[in-house]
């Protein structure tokens, strides 16, 4: 079976598993998704990743993060390119999600990069979610 939108897949099951409250949830790996995970895990949004391999592609376990109360850190996520209709901004629109309290990831020509590190590196490229 064949995925016509692979991250908007992981974005629902990281979305899905975090409402369920499990502590992990395995994504099929990509490049792009891998590269998105570890820029989750770097701005805190998640607890850690593991690759699991296989004879296939192999899948990305991620561990959610909750805090005392047991709430999901990540309290949304937003696809907003999708393959129907791609979605770019250039270095002066970088977008802004929740007045800087979420982050905006996109994909550069420098690599997947945060809202705030495009904007220091003067880029611009594919808006692929927001994530508060």
């Amino acid at each position: 079976m064949s995925l016509t939108d692979p991250i908007a897949n992981m974005l629902t099951s990281i979305r899905n598993a975090n409402r369920g409250k499990k502590e992990t949830v395995d994504v099929p790996a990509s490049k792009m998704a891998l590269a998105i995970v570890d820029l989750l895990k770097k701005q805190g949004y998640i607890e850690n990743f593991r690759k699991m391999e296989d004879k296939k592609q192999g899948s990305l376990r991620v561990y959610l993060k909750f805090d005392e109360e047991a709430n999901p850190v990540i309290s949304g996520l937003k696809r907003i390119s999708r393959p129907g209709l791609r979605v770019y901004a250039d270095r002066e629109n970088i977008p802004r999600v929740l007045n800087g309290l979420g982050l905006a990831i996109l994909s550069t020509s420098k690599g997947i990069l945060t809202d705030s590190q495009a904007r220091q590196h003067n880029v611009g490229g594919e808006v692929i979610c927001y994530v508060w």
